[in-house]
Parts: C-alpha cells; sequence; structure tokens
C-alpha cells in the first residue's frame, strides 16, 4: 500500500518568479527604500530583496537605479525625456520651454501629488540627501548635459535653483499671488529668466 503524502506540499524555494503584481511591490519597495535611506544607500539588491524578487526581474522592469527612481516617483513622463525634447530645437526660446513642461507636469493633479509628497519627505528630514542625491542625480545630470560644455555645471545650477525655488513656493508653499498665475503668465515672467542663464554670458 502506497503512503499517503501528509501535509501541505512545498514548492521549490527560493525568490519567486515576476506575477501580475510584481511590479508594484517592486515600485512599493523602492519608494519606502528612497524614502527610509536615500537615493545613495538604495540599492537594486535590496529592493529586491524587500520586493521578495530576484535583482534580474528589478533590472527586467526598470533598468537601472536612476530608471527605478523616476518610476517610483508615479508620474506621466520621464524628465529626462522631457528635457531632451525641451532642448531639440536649440537653446533659443529654452528657458521658456522648460518652465512650461515642468508646470505642466505639476499642474496635473494625478503627477502632483507624488511630487509634493517627495518634496515634504525630502525637505521635512534635515537628514534626508534624497533630494540632493536624486534629483541632481537624475534631473541636473540631464539638465546639464543639454548644455555647451564650459559653464554648464553653473548654468544648470542656476536654473535648478530658479525652478526648485517656484516649485517649493507655487506648489509647496502656496504662496499668493504666485500660487494662482496661470501658467501661461508664470513662464512669460520668469521664463526669460531661465533663458538668461542658460545663453547669456554668466562669466564674471
Amino acid at each position: 500500500m502506497t503512503a499517503r503524502p501528509t501535509g501541505r506540499q512545498q514548492g521549490p524555494r527560493g525568490r519567486r518568479p515576476g506575477g501580475p503584481d510584481t511590479r508594484g511591490q517592486i515600485l512599493e519597495a523602492a519608494r519606502e527604500s528612497f524614502a527610509d535611506k536615500g537615493f545613495r544607500a538604495t540599492t537594486i539588491r535590496a529592493v529586491a530583496g524587500a520586493a521578495g524578487v530576484d535583482a534580474a526581474l528589478v533590472h527586467h522592469y526598470f533598468g537601472t537605479k536612476d530608471d527605478l527612481f523616476v518610476a517610483s516617483l508615479e508620474i506621466s513622463v520621464d524628465p529626462r525625456q522631457a528635457l531632451a525634447l525641451v532642448f531639440a530645437p536649440g537653446l533659443d526660446g529654452a528657458g521658456e520651454r522648460l518652465l512650461g513642461t515642468v508646470l505642466s507636469v505639476w499642474d496635473e493633479p494625478e503627477n502632483r501629488r507624488p511630487l509634493l509628497a517627495f518634496l515634504r519627505s525630502s525637505l521635512g528630514d534635515p537628514e534626508s540627501t534624497l533630494l540632493q542625491d536624486a534629483f541632481i542625480r537624475v534631473i541636473f545630470k540631464s539638465l546639464r548635459g543639454q548644455l555647451p560644455d564650459g559653464d554648464a555645471e553653473l548654468r544648470a545650477g542656476l536654473v535648478a535653483t530658479q525652478m526648485l525655488g517656484l516649485l517649493v513656493a507655487r506648489y509647496l508653499l502656496a504662496v499668493e499671488p504666485v500660487a494662482s498665475l496661470p501658467r501661461e503668465q508664470v513662464v512669460a515672467l520668469i521664463g526669460p529668466t531661465l533663458q538668461r542663464y542658460l545663453s547669456d554670458p554668466v562669466a564674471p
């Protein structure tokens, strides 16, 4: 007589394969890691471990850590691709195009919620380096790469300070009347300043 198996049959051990919810679980693990540890200390391997998958699966879904960070923001556009489109016609008018593109992303409610959460968590924790590490690495590096060599670092830094200050004032602090100005008016007022940073001489 053949003995009946007792207890629940166990499957092979190891990381589970990808499933319908795998991508979302990876993103959730990535968001928690970026928020808790910052950009530098977050690793693909650690995110994979928290999500219960193999690191190769994270790379399969998202690519590099930069790509994973952008995906974790849950916004409708990849800012690196948007920057490339802004500068594709050249430097002339790039300041206005850049500002218009950024504001159009922030003005979408589905984008504004995760972006505001990112700003609040980054600025609210004095020990957090997420904004510095991730923003500078992913966004600032892409912006710098669109500018001519020589003073690209300075130009990109000037643009970043102007843009970050505007985003905090308009969307996080809701400083009036800036918060209520139509997007087109903000572009008309501040776009020329960005254009000067991008194309006018900056050397003393």
